[in-house]
C-alpha cells in the first residue's frame, strides 16, 4: 500500500486521524474501555447498504452529471459480487453547484461485480505544499474477508497534465502501476477495473 499522509489536508469523506482516537475512552461512570478491533466485513453487507439512490451523487439528468463506472475483482480475478464501494468528492471547481449535488455515493456490486455511481466530474483541490490535486474520487471498498475498508482513488484519462503534477499520483504511486487509478472515458463518463489482489492489482492507501 502507498502512505497516504498529508498533513493539514484530510481528504474528502476521510477525516484525519486523532490521537483521541488511540487512547482508552473514559466514562463518567469511571469505567474505562478500550477501542474495538475491527471485524471482518460479513456477506450481507450489500444488503444492508442497498438503496439505488444512494448512487446518486447528483440527480440523473444534472447538467454535466456522469456515470462513473466498474468492477471489483478477486486475486483470481473472478467478480466480487457482494462488495460495496463508497466515493467522495468535491464539486466541479469553480463552477456553480449543481442542486442536488451530495457529495457522496454508495454502490453495491451486481453478480457480476459491477457497480456504477452517477456523479459530476470533480474539479482540482489543494494538496500540501500550495500545490494542486488532479481531479479525483476518494474510494473506499468493503468486501467480505476483509478486516477494514481499502481505500484508493480514481483519476481520470482525460486529465493528463493535472495527472502528471498530481503529488499523490506522481510522486507516492509507481508510473507501472498508475493506471490502476485512472479511469477510461466512456459514451457516458468513465470506467475503472478494481482489482483487490493478485496481477494488476489496485493501488490502496494506507491512511
Amino acid at each position: 500500500m502507498a502512505d497516504l499522509e498529508q498533513p493539514g489536508h484530510a481528504q474528502p469523506g476521510h477525516a484525519q486521524p486523532d490521537s483521541a482516537h488511540h487512547r482508552p475512552t473514559v466514562m463518567t461512570s469511571g469505567a474505562t474501555f478500550g477501542v474495538s478491533p475491527s471485524q471482518t466485513v460479513g456477506p450481507f453487507l450489500h444488503l444492508a447498504l442497498g438503496d439505488p439512490d444512494e448512487a446518486l451523487v447528483v440527480p440523473v439528468g444534472t447538467v454535466g452529471g456522469i456515470w462513473v463506472r466498474g468492477t471489483v475483482t478477486d486475486g483470481n480475478g473472478d467478480p466480487v459480487p457482494d462488495a460495496v464501494v463508497e466515493t467522495w468528492q468535491t464539486c466541479t471547481g469553480d463552477a456553480a453547484v449543481p442542486a442536488g449535488f451530495v457529495g457522496f455515493g454508495r454502490c453495491p456490486t451486481d453478480e457480476d461485480g459491477r457497480w456504477a455511481i452517477h456523479t459530476v466530474k470533480p474539479g482540482p483541490v489543494p494538496a500540501a505544499g500550495r500545490r494542486r490535486a488532479a481531479p479525483h474520487l476518494a474510494v473506499s471498498v468493503f468486501a467480505r474477508g476483509l478486516l477494514d475498508r481499502v481505500v484508493t482513488r480514481i483519476y481520470f484519462a482525460d486529465e493528463a497534465e493535472a495527472n502528471a503534477a498530481d503529488p499523490v499520483l506522481a510522486e507516492l504511486v509507481e508510473p507501472a502501476r498508475r493506471p490502476t487509478l485512472v479511469a477510461t472515458a466512456t459514451e457516458d463518463g468513465y470506467h475503472l477495473a478494481m482489482r483487490l489482489q493478485g496481477e494488476d492489482e489496485t493501488v490502496f492507501f494506507a491512511l
